[in-house]
């Protein structure tokens, strides 16, 4: 149990105490709620303090007026506020944010319209170019026609030339007899062979 000391006794003491040695205050601490009652309190009733009827008076006068300069207070200060925010809203303030907002707007839009016709710009020429393009493609797929037709047409005339060649050595009924006399003055031999290369390796005589 420690021993209740003055503040001045325990200044005395922290002065001359060594300095390993801790001093605890003592401390009153307080009771649980399952501590019993105190026995100088066993048969004490609470009673509460009695209460002058002209001191209520005078308290309830004096809260009343409290609560009424309260409310002045509350008001006045709701007073300015609104004020302040009506004058935003409608006076020069808003006048002057309403200007700038003005000014914002009108280099929006000339920035705007600026944009506009640089993207005129850009898609008219876009466009011009693709029409060029495309008179480009179409002017040389009308030459490759050209062309295939001429190579056709020269393909055919090569073929009817050939087939005009070809045709003086066809037998006809006013050849036959000097064809049959021209194979049996000249006989051919079709019976021989040949190697890779295309020679005459073997050949049977005619009879």
């Amino acid at each position: 149990m420690f021993q209740v000391i003055s503040g001045r006794s325990i200044q005395v003491a922290r002065l001359l105490a060594p300095r390993s040695a801790v001093l605890v205050e003592a401390v009153r601490g307080r009771k649980s709620r399952t501590d019993p009652v105190a026995k100088s309190k066993e048969g004490r009733i609470k009673v509460p303090p009695p209460v002058d009827p002209v001191e209520m008076v005078v308290l309830k006068e004096r809260y009343t007026e409290y609560q009424l300069m309260m409310r002045a207070l509350r008001l006045e200060f709701k007073e300015e506020v609104l004020r302040k925010k009506y004058e935003e809203e409608t006076g020069s303030l808003a006048e002057e944010r309403a200007r700038q907002e003005a000014e914002e707007h009108r280099a929006l839009m000339a920035f705007n319209n600026q944009e506009n016709l640089r993207m005129l710009k850009l898609r008219i020429l876009r466009i011009q170019k693709e029409k060029e393009e495309a008179e480009r493609k179409q002017v040389e797929a009308a030459i490759q026609r050209e062309q295939e037709q001429q190579e056709s047409i020269k393909e055919k005339e090569r073929d009817i030339l050939k087939l005009q060649e070809e045709a003086k050595n066809f037998i006809t009924l006013e050849n036959l007899d000097q064809r049959i006399e021209e194979a049996l003055d000249n006989p051919k031999n079709y019976n021989f062979a040949i190697d890779k290369e295309g020679r005459v390796v073997k050949q049977t005589m005619l009879q």
